[in-house]
């Protein structure tokens, strides 16, 4: 009779493990031969009398190593670019609302926050334009469906979560000239309020809420993936 399909022997399981091995080896020595490049340039640099540009493209090259296997906004990043292309991540910036404190329980003012941190309404107490009495950011999280190839629009959702107050969206409609006009916004991941991407959240269907802050956006945006061509 035949061998079982799937069975592999003693020595060829061995062979597989062997394989294993080499390729972590080969790729542990890639890292190495990168860092080795990389010292010497940095040396090249400063050896040449510029010191300063030395340690600033070290400590470059030292983000990057280590940002690589992360999404954008892990890194420093601003994650509209990666999730819209520049054109639309400098709309989608320009055109962002300004944090509105709204009454929740007890008439404490309540500013959007990032749900992921922040899910009571004592960390959502307004206490400036940007900050919380708990020195939270203010937050949004957007949704982009782009209809420029259709009727030359972009529309763009704002969603706000306060805690026990649940979600609110606020909603702009942009023409091709408004995507012109905001060509000269910065995108910063330092800016207030933090926006960030639903298309490029990981997980972002499977966060539990209560029935009475279920998020309305739920298994209704579309993935992107979260790549700098654009």
């Amino acid at each position: 009779m035949g061998a079982k399909r799937g069975w592999r022997s003693g020595s060829e399981r061995r062979g597989a493990a062997s394989d294993l091995g080499q390729a972590t080896v080969e790729s542990a020595g890639l890292a190495a031969l990168i860092a080795l490049i990389a010292v010497a340039v940095v040396a090249a640099v400063a050896g040449g009398g510029e010191v300063d540009a030395g340690r600033d493209l070290a400590r470059a090259l030292g983000r990057r190593i280590v940002c690589a296997p992360h999404l954008p906004d892990a890194c420093g990043h601003q994650a509209l670019v990666p999730a819209y292309g520049r054109p639309l991540a400098r709309l989608t910036r320009a055109l962002a609302p300004a944090p509105e404190p709204l009454t929740g329980p007890g008439g404490l003012p309540l500013v959007p926050v990032d749900f992921r941190r922040c899910r009571r309404a004592s960390c959502a107490v307004a206490a400036g334009p940007h900050l919380t009495a708990s020195n939270r950011r203010t937050t949004a999280f957007t949704q982009l469906v782009d209809h420029r190839r259709a009727d030359g629009t972009v529309e763009i959702a704002y969603w706000e979560y306060r805690p026990t107050l649940g979600w609110r969206a606020v909603r702009r409609t942009a023409t091709a000239a408004d995507v012109e006009a905001a060509a000269g916004t910065e995108v910063r991941a330092s800016q207030d309020p933090a926006l960030i991407p639903l298309e490029i959240l990981p997980g972002r269907n499977h966060y539990d809420f209560p029935a009475a802050e279920e998020p309305p956006w739920r298994w209704h945006v579309e993935a992107r993936y979260p790549g700098w061509s654009d």
